[in-house]
């Protein structure tokens, strides 16, 4: 009778596990989805602009930063996703796309992902205090983000600082004999085939059109995958990450910011991140002080989308697609080394994020005209204005 008993337990167990074997087999198939995609960027690209030379010229125009910039944060407004932003970077780098002007798109990308963190704070908007401590957790990760981008874009013009250290790096690890991602070739054994299938569709096509048609079923490719892998992911790990994050949290900078990056990484989404963390704000499970190096951690982790990109790209632009991605961790690295270990610079946005808050909380039409103004109708005019 007890070995009856226990059958259906055992039969739900078995199920429960089955089911997870089919959602990592998912995952799997998602991110050979997003490498595919990625190839398809670069090679569609390249072949309605005539080549990487082509594409370059291609690109003249864009030289203005501020132009990139902003371009990178109304993308990702727009698309709610910093990975899909970048992985799309990646893959017009891969196409011929200077280094040096995707590198503020890459800075605007981190600047656009920041306004989900505002959009999950607004649930909160019918209790004051609860708002006022929800508002202050997602614009911390706002102005931190402004901060980063006001110190190192002026930097990185004058001399070139991202794009050097980048290079070197990328030369360490794609050049030398005993550090070397030349193995690699095997991802463009595995796309290759799926990449050449999708130009064989189009080849009957003029090449900028064909070009044009590939590299938009590769940018539909990248939304479906990133989307979808951030809801498998999310399935499969956010039981492992609210663990992570209720066991981390308030031992201390160090460990809110490696579990904020292992966390992200772990679910492949900040912006997952951000709805678990600000609602936690909001009800004062945590302070800010807590939140603030956690989300800091979550700006570095979202980069490995982009260096996951960059392996799908192979050849003299595998070098510059590696270059770009390692643009993206070295920005977000030198910035929470610069501003988070210097008390002056590191007080400054949980600063402004309390004042903000305390004036949002009074205010709430000044939420939404800070949401539409800041992430969308102010870079729509400064594109107008320097395009």
């Amino acid at each position: 009778m007890q070995d009856v008993q226990m059958q259906p337990s055992y039969t739900a167990e078995s199920t429960q596990s089955k089911g997870q074997v089919v959602q990592w087999l998912l995952v799997a198939l998602m991110i050979y989805l997003l490498l595919v995609a990625v190839g398809m960027i670069g090679s569609g690209f390249k072949w309605a602009s005539g080549g990487a030379d082509g594409a370059r010229q291609l690109f003249a125009f864009a030289t203005n930063p501020v132009l990139g910039l902003v371009a990178g944060a109304l993308a990702t407004a727009v698309v709610q996703s910093s990975s899909t932003v970048t992985s799309v970077i990646v893959g017009l780098v891969a196409g011929g796309l200077p280094v040096a002007t995707a590198i503020p798109m890459i800075m605007g990308a981190n600047i656009g992902t920041t306004v989900t963190n505002t959009l999950v704070s607004m649930g909160h908007i019918g209790k004051k205090k609860e708002f006022r401590r929800a508002f202050s957790a997602a614009t911390v990760h706002d102005f931190f983000n402004l901060m980063a981008v006001i110190i190192f874009l002026p930097l990185e013009i004058m001399t070139g600082f991202l794009a050097k250290s980048s290079d070197f790096l990328a030369s360490m690890l794609v050049g030398g004999d005993s550090v070397s991602i030349k193995g690699l070739n095997f991802v463009k054994v595995l796309t290759g085939p799926s990449v050449d299938l999708f130009k064989g569709v189009y080849g009957s096509l003029p090449d900028l059109w064909a070009g044009v048609c590939l590299a938009l079923t590769g940018l539909a490719f990248i939304f479906i995958s990133i989307i979808y892998l951030g809801k498998l992911l999310k399935h499969l790990m956010v039981g492992k990450a609210k663990q992570i994050l209720h066991k981390a949290i308030g031992r201390g900078p160090a460990t809110g910011i490696f579990s904020g990056m292992m966390m992200t990484i772990a679910v492949q989404s900040s912006s997952t991140c951000t709805s678990l963390i600000v609602p936690l704000a909001g009800n004062g499970i945590f302070k800010l002080k807590e939140i603030y190096p956690f989300t800091l951690g979550s700006n570095i982790g979202t980069t490995i989308t982009a260096l996951l990109a960059a392996t799908a790209v192979q050849g003299t632009m595998g070098f510059f697609a590696l270059q770009i991605a390692l643009v993206h961790l070295l920005f977000n690295v030198s910035a929470v080394l610069l501003i988070y270990t210097i008390p002056f610079l590191r007080n400054i946005p949980p600063r402004l994020a309390r004042r903000f808050a305390q004036v949002a909380s009074r205010n709430k039409w000044m939420v939404l005209v800070y949401v539409v103004g800041v992430f969308f109708i102010l870079p729509a005019i400064l594109i107008a204005i320097t395009a």
